[in-house]
């Protein structure tokens, strides 16, 4: 059975090549209504796509056409359209329809990757009776997307697991603050709210009232590569802080041949975030620059309090076209400020990988921990290593 995310995807690449505007986000919420629907029939799948793809009723008759030449042989929802009551006494299931080319997923395969013909409502005369869908769960999309390297994902695919990202939190680990809340254990004395409440008896401070130090989350800055070599990921990796728990209270920087700060236009929408991000960073897909782009980050924010502290995530496959030595020396600096500094390169999935590339050996010594985060399944050490919850450098 083909999953959800691939039907989805290819249904909405059928539409756009008959002019219907259907993006990566109508097709994932075209996902989620099925999800939610659970259509058990083509006419409750019908009224999905149709609450979901269409903005425009010109466009209806554009749809009727393509539903019905991916999934033929099933019944055209569109003629009962307006007549529930028609609709009701028509449809039916039939068990003989759960032959393997009955389901979502197998009709015609779909129709050869949804290379159908355009012919209007073709073979559809001699199928009245809509049949039983069986559709698969978004969790088929997760399974099957979870395990592919994010370079290998196109954007629609991408924005189907957009659903799963808001699953995971990004929790960086406590630090004191210098303002304090009241314990009737702490250290300290607090003289304020002691005589306030000496007052109540003619000003003896016969109780003690006691404090200590509120603690708050330490924060977190991500240098994101977005050179070439690194589009793919770093469109995941963007997508995961937006999306994650925690995530959009990020400080967020791009940088391939120059530094460029993200942080307001990740808290748009998440539809505008992501085009919005290849607008103001207009060195995407261009040379990396690493060493120039951390002392760019360091002198303009990092010594000014930004990185002091912080978890620093610097998201890069590691090649440099700049001076190693230059990256190194900015890296020991960043390293005397955070609190930690993680790296994250998808080439150390592999475990033939060696950090022998230039920029990636002169920042190694300087980094508590490299994780890989190449695919969704992979997560998991990225989110631990920022929480602390793994060992520190030695």
């Amino acid at each position: 059975m083909t999953d959800l995310a691939a039907v989805a995807a290819r249904f909405g690449a059928a539409l756009r090549s008959e002019g219907v505007s259907v993006g990566a986000d109508r097709s994932s919420r075209f996902a989620q209504a099925i999800t939610v629907v659970a259509p058990s029939s083509t006419s409750e799948l019908y009224r999905c796509a149709l609450a979901t793809l269409i903005s425009d009723p010109a466009e209806i008759p554009l749809l009727d056409r393509v539903f019905a030449a991916v999934f033929e042989g099933l019944a055209d929802p569109a003629e009962f359209r307006g007549d529930p009551g028609n609709l009701a006494d028509t449809v039916q299931t039939d068990t003989a329809s759960h032959a393997p080319n009955a389901a979502l997923g197998t009709v015609n395969a779909p129709n050869a990757a949804f290379g159908y013909s355009s012919a209007p409502n073709a073979a559809l005369g001699e199928h009245r009776g809509a049949r039983e869908v069986e559709v698969p769960t978004l969790g088929s999309a997760a399974e099957s997307l979870g395990s592919r390297d994010f370079g290998s994902l196109d954007a629609e695919e991408l924005a189907l697991l957009a659903d799963v990202m808001r699953r995971f939190t990004i929790s960086t680990p406590l630090r004191r603050s210098r303002r304090f809340r009241a314990a009737p254990g702490g250290r300290e004395v607090d003289l304020r709210q002691t005589l306030r409440r000496a007052r109540r008896s003619g000003a003896e401070p016969v109780l003690l009232s006691r404090r200590t130090p509120r603690r708050k989350p330490r924060k977190l800055v991500v240098l994101c590569d977005i050179s070439g070599s690194m589009q793919a990921h770093a469109r995941a990796m963007l997508q995961l802080l937006y999306c994650a728990s925690g995530g959009a209270r990020a400080e967020v920087f791009t940088f391939a041949t120059r530094l460029t700060r993200l942080t307001r236009v990740l808290a748009t929408r998440p539809a505008d975030a992501m085009r919005h991000a290849g607008e103001f960073a207009p060195d995407w897909s261009g040379g990396t620059r690493i060493g120039a782009a951390v002392r760019e980050f360091l002198d303009v924010h990092g010594t000014r309090g930004m990185a002091r502290g912080a978890v620093v995530v610097i998201i890069s496959d590691g090649w440099e076209t700049g001076d190693p030595a230059e990256l190194g020396e900015q890296m020991a600096r960043l390293a005397r400020l955070a609190h930690r500094v993680i790296w994250v390169n998808p080439r150390s999935a592999s475990a033939r990988y060696q950090p022998l590339v230039g920029g990636m050996a002169a920042a190694l010594p300087y980094c508590d921990q490299v994780v890989s985060a190449h695919r969704l399944d992979a997560i998991g050490p990225l989110l631990d290593a920022v929480a602390c919850r793994n060992p520190p450098r030695t």
